[in-house]
């Protein structure tokens, strides 16, 4: 009795605490006791940016914010949010669950109203014990306020992305107009992005946060917000132009491109709340003194504001990024053309490939013919072809990487597997998504200055790539977070991880000089010093790059036009713009001053050891270089330095074809395709059920690989036991009554006519005993 009663009186006095903050959590009543953020230069004094969160939101009434908002944000966060009372116990039993069985890391389970206390008043520490207090505030929320009033307070308060604290502030940011006038396809964006402020952010990664606009969306249709013709005018509404896009100014002129990563990096860590309003001090990497130097090099050597622009990125053999040029005017355009700008690299990808082949132990001695090629990719064909029609004939793969031949390259990636550059790519840095499409050995996938230029950090220091003790596999752009006096606190110190042995790394950088002494990036050539380096144009003259490197610095430029791949067929002096054009001249004139101000003398690449090789035929199969056993097709004679040739030999067959995947194609469509191979093509029948349709392939042995020619393939297709279903669609219902009869079938008409103008199941469906058949009539 006594445990009950001080059970109670625990009970009572927890919710009467509880019940007395709720006054705090009004955004209109709010005295704010947040620090801001402060970020600085690597100087540890020179403010870049004052991230200021919940100071800079414009809390606005209910009847001023769009309905359509309210719908979306409940569709997407919490559809039962007008049926519970703040707390979804259900939901919250699965996150107590998950919580407990995977040892602390706290699930989702949230209402809007559990979310809104958390923005409020709670820190963002994920524990069971603040789930609970969570809870009952919520709970406690929901008997004092109307469920208008917490949506508003919760729409007035969440995080939006870009700065944009409240939904009026996100609705002016994104749209340039207040949220009282948003239209669904803009409220479905919004609603969208607290789920991941930096992945659904619709100025880095527009692509990913119009998927999440149109899953909103596709809530709203469903809970029925919108009508079905409002569902489809949404899908087709624009989104936002990222380079429109007008974010709060609390950066400085100095390196505002920079200050945004720095901020984006901040959010990801530590989330929104910390970031901007926890008194943090940021020292960085950037220093102003290289900036200025970048950014006075890009423009002078592309001065017109009505030509293709330049982004162009610096970082030191510590990882450090010490210069970002992210556009020509910042407050123009805060997209980011160094972080965000996603675009083809062109052959400035080809040493990944390249590095694939060290790691796999190939020579770069091995030939490989510069002739137009058509390489077999599992059964389709890829015809490649150099720029300008120039072909060497058979050269080593470090001829071919000094001119950037692509047949050559090509060919290489096919050998080594697409699958495995991307691999070998991401290991080096590369953290934008790569799918390992086949395309992706001439730069045919996209990534961004910064991650070319951190890669190439890689290939400068030893073969290892760079992370940071406290933010992981990202560049370094944050040194440390300090004290108020400016000391470090927090490091962020290098981590070293290794990719390429040191054999290996010499062996690329040695082949990479060779790009600028003598192929495609001689105009980068620093006198008195070594230089490695790579050009890369796109095929339509879009994109143009040059990634190079001392010993002590790599920087990455890119020039193009920024919102749309524009072909830049006259703009370097009536001539297009190839890598060893603009790029390159940018990256000298930067390189030249760049070196001299951070007091690097001259140094020299260590010259790598000699590699014996020995031949061996190879062949690439499913995606692994194996042995020929002699029966291959499609094989390379390459060199193998130290011992590394494959151990495993490949099981070829005679007059090997590939097996194609014919199921779900009608029986003529699939005997015509494997006939074509040429396959020989074999039934086996399986009962079909009621009403299935008929001439269709349900499943294949073998599914997939090779065979040799004239080899057997079984297709499995259904056979109707009981007769087919006839078509009787425009003949009469009394004839079409007399032709089912026979199939002892049963008739549903719809429709008081004697013409039948539709049936179900389809005609070649498969009969049986008392299977109805659908009519419908008219006339």
């Amino acid at each position: 009795m006594l445990g009950l009663l001080g059970f109670s009186a625990f009970s009572l006095g927890f919710l009467t605490s509880v019940a007395q903050k709720i006054p705090e959590l009004d955004p209109a009543k709010q005295h704010d006791t947040q620090a801001n953020t402060y970020v600085y230069a690597n100087d540890g004094h020179t403010i870049l940016a004052i991230l200021r969160g919940s100071q800079a939101r414009i809390v606005v009434p209910d009847n001023q914010i769009s309905p359509w908002m309210k719908h979306a944000i409940v569709a997407i966060e919490d559809k039962r949010f007008y049926e519970h009372r703040g707390v979804d116990l259900r939901g919250m039993a699965r996150a107590v669950w998950a919580d407990i069985t995977s040892h602390g890391t706290v699930q989702g389970g949230s209402t809007i109203t559990q979310q809104f206390v958390k923005n409020a008043y709670l820190t963002s520490q994920k524990t069971i014990g603040r789930k609970l207090i969570e809870a009952a505030l919520a709970w406690q929320l929901e008997q004092k306020w109307s469920k208008d009033k917490i949506l508003s307070a919760y729409l007035n308060t969440v995080y939006f992305g870009n700065q944009a604290y409240g939904v009026e502030q996100a609705s002016r940011i994104y749209f340039g107009h207040s949220a009282e006038r948003m239209q669904p396809a803009e409220a479905a964006l919004l609603a969208g992005i607290p789920e991941d402020p930096s992945l659904y952010d619709p100025v880095a990664h527009p692509a990913e946060a119009k998927a999440r606009r149109n899953l909103v969306l596709r809530q709203m249709y469903l809970q029925e917000y919108l009508t079905k013709g409002q569902y489809k005018a949404s899908l087709r509404f624009k989104m936002p132009n990222p380079h429109d896009v007008q974010l709060p100014s609390s950066v400085s002129a100095q390196a505002p491109y920079f200050a945004n990563y720095v901020r984006d990096q901040l959010v990801r860590q530590f989330g929104p709340r910390k970031a901007f309003s926890g008194g943090l001090h940021v020292k960085t990497s950037i220093d102003l003194g290289l900036q200025k130097i970048a950014r006075d090099s890009v423009n002078a050597v592309l001065p017109s504001p009505y030509g293709p622009q330049g982004a162009l990125v610096a970082i030191d053999t510590k990882g450090s990024v010490l210069a970002m040029v992210g556009g020509r005017n910042y407050h123009q355009s805060q997209f980011n053309l160094a972080t965000q700008g996603q675009r083809q690299p062109g052959s400035a990808f080809k040493p990944f490939v390249l590095a694939t082949a060290l790691m796999e132990h190939i020579s770069p001695a091995s030939v490989l013919t510069s002739a137009p090629v058509t390489i077999n990719i599992g059964g389709k064909l890829w015809p490649v072809n150099n720029y300008e029609g120039e072909y060497l004939g058979p050269i080593s793969l470090a001829t071919g990487i000094a001119v950037s031949d692509n047949a050559v390259y090509s060919q290489l990636t096919a050998l080594v597997g697409p699958k495995n550059v991307a691999r070998a790519a991401r290991q080096l840095g590369i953290t934008t998504p790569l799918q390992g499409y086949f395309s992706i050995g001439l730069g045919g996938e996209w990534t961004t200055p910064l991650d070319m230029a951190r890669a190439y950090s890689s290939f400068a220091d030893g073969g290892r790539r760079i992370d940071g003790s406290l933010f992981g596999n990202e560049p370094r752009a944050v040194e440390c977070l300090t004290d108020t006096h400016g000391h470090c606190q927090t490091q962020n110190a290098p981590v070293y991880r290794e990719v390429l042995s040191p054999e290996q790394d010499e062996v690329l950088n040695q082949l990479l000089q060779g790009v600028v002494t003598s192929g495609t990036g001689k105009a980068a050539a620093l006198p008195n010093r070594e230089v490695a380096g790579k050009t890369g144009t796109t095929t339509n003259y879009g994109d143009a790059w040059f990634c190079g490197y001392t010993p002590q610095l790599v920087t990455c430029v890119w020039v193009g036009y920024p919102t749309t791949e524009r072909p830049m067929l006259t703009d370097y002096h009536g001539h297009p713009v190839a890598g060893g054009t603009y790029p390159a001249v940018i990256w000298k004139t930067f390189m030249s001053k760049a070196l001299p101000y951070l007091q690097d003398a001259p140094e020299s690449f260590s010259a790598p050891p000699y590699l014996s090789a020995y031949p061996s035929t190879v062949v690439n199969r499913n995606g692994n270089m194996e042995r020929d056993n002699g029966l291959c097709r499609n094989t390379y004679q390459m060199l193998f330095y130290g011992g590394g040739a494959p151990s495993r030999v490949a099981q070829c067959k005679k007059n090997e074809v590939y097996v194609p995947n014919v199921v779900g194609e009608t029986i003529a469509a699939a005997r015509a395709r494997l006939e074509g191979q040429p396959l020989t093509p074999a039934f086996v029948y399986k009962p079909a059920r009621p009403g299935q349709r008929l001439n269709i392939v349900l499943g294949q042995y073998p599914a997939r690989g090779t065979l040799s020619a004239y080899d057997k393939v079984r297709l499995v297709v259904p056979k109707s036991l009981h007769g087919t279903i006839p078509h009787v669609v425009g003949g009469s219902l009394t004839a079409a009554r007399r032709r089912l009869a026979k199939l002892h079938v049963k008739l549903a008409v719809h429709g008081h006519g004697q013409k039948v103008i539709g049936q179900a199941p389809r005609a070649g469906s498969a009969a049986a005993p008392g299977l109805t058949v659908t009519l419908r009539t008219s006339g």
